[in-house]
This record gives C-alpha cells, sequence and structure tokens, in this order.
C-alpha cells in the first residue's frame, strides 16, 4: 500500500500508526505551506493537561511558500524551551534517560527550515526505535494521487479521529488519559512496547 503523509514535527501517534501499516511510505514535502497545522506543532503532557509546543517560522500568507522554502525563527531560542519543557514533563517517565540522548542533536543543532528539521526528527526517533522506514518524498504535488492511502489531512489540527488504546502516562492520574499526543509520549513512557502499541491500533477519521 503506497501510504502518503506530511512529514511533522515530532509526529503525533496515529502519524506513526500509518507509517507503520505502509508497504510504501511517501512524504509530501512539494505542496504549500499552512499555518495551523502539526508541521511547527508538538503536544505533549505536562503537569496541567495537554502542552502545545511550536517551533516558530517566518511565514507570511500574503505570499505563498513552499513548505521545504519555510525559515525557522530561530531568534526565539525554541530549541531551549522545548528541552526545558520535555524534561519538566517526562524525567520522570519510565524511558526519558533511555531515549533522551539520541534526540539531543534536535536542541544543540541549528536548523534553518522547518522541513529539515522534521525530517531530522523523524530520523532520529526511527533510529532511536529500530525502525526500518525509508519514505520517498515527493517531487510534484497533487491533490488526489491514484493508488495511495493518503493521510495528508492528518496534518491539520482539526481532523477527527478515533480514540487510541490507553496506555499509562505521567500523570494519568491528574488528568487522565489523553489520546494522539506526540510519539514522544508514548517512547518516553512505553519504551520497546511502542511499536507493538502502534502496530495494534486502527485509523479512523471521523
Amino acid at each position: 500500500m503506497n501510504t502518503l503523509l506530511y512529514p511533522t514535527c515530532f509526529p503525533n501517534i496515529v502519524h506513526f500508526c500509518a507509517m507503520l501499516k505502509a508497504d510504501v511510505l511517501n512524504f509530501e514535502v512539494s505542496d504549500n505551506y499552512q499555518k495551523q497545522s502539526y508541521r511547527n506543532r508538538v503536544e505533549i503532557y505536562g503537569a496541567n493537561g495537554k502542552l502545545a509546543l511550536t517551533v516558530p517560522v517566518s511565514y507570511s500568507q500574503k505570499n505563498r511558500q513552499y513548505y521545504k522554502d519555510v525559515k525557522i525563527a530561530n531568534e526565539e531560542q525554541w530549541q531551549q524551551l522545548h528541552l526545558k519543557s520535555l524534561l519538566s514533563a517526562y524525567r520522570m517517565s519510565p524511558f526519558f534517560e533511555f531515549y533522551i540522548d539520541d534526540l539531543m542533536p534536535l536542541f544543540e543543532t541549528q536548523f534553518d527550515y522547518i522541513l529539515d528539521f522534521n525530517l531530522k526528527c523523524f530520523e532520529l526517533i526511527v533510529d532511536a526505535m529500530e525502525l526500518d522506514l525509508n519514505p520517498n518524498l515527493t517531487e510534484t504535488f497533487s491533490k488526489s494521487p491514484e493508488n495511495t492511502t493518503d493521510y495528508r489531512a492528518l496534518v491539520k489540527r482539526n481532523t477527527k479521529l478515533n480514540t487510541l488504546e490507553p496506555y499509562t502516562q505521567v500523570f494519568t492520574e491528574k488528568h487522565g488519559f489523553i489520546s494522539n499526543l506526540s510519539i514522544l509520549d508514548l517512547l518516553f513512557n512505553e519504551g520497546p512496547n511502542t511499536a507493538l502499541y502502534l502496530k495494534r491500533q486502527d485509523i479512523v477519521l471521523i
């Protein structure tokens, strides 16, 4: 099965479910950038519930830009904020110490473009999980690609999905289970069981 997805910032769990179910994985990188999406947004589980972290970008809707051309606004020191937030949210999780060193290049290296950062996120997470996923990058944009399972809608924050199978999260006793957070939430809490969990899940767009 050909599957088409957007590479996103620390992809959410459903994104990874779709990736693992794909026979041929394709990343959409030839479209125009759109705001208010998971291209530059990460959702984690903080002490007060769902916490959104945003990678700031230099983008104006007046002048359309390709996704691959959108620059990160690095003057905002966002990497330090994201790392601090992850430490606060997950330092007590079972597998945080096991994986965080593998991910540190994302917080220590300056990236000029959001697409480059997102592709590096994917690469390091896949390596940490010891998965064999090798996506193709699109060269042209197609609104309705043939013979393809099109999951590009998952990049939109308002896409309605089924609730995933609960697993133990750091602050479950405070706020209950929060579905479809960043893959980091699953990885830090479930560790080596992450891939098995992903394969068990169904993706239902409501």
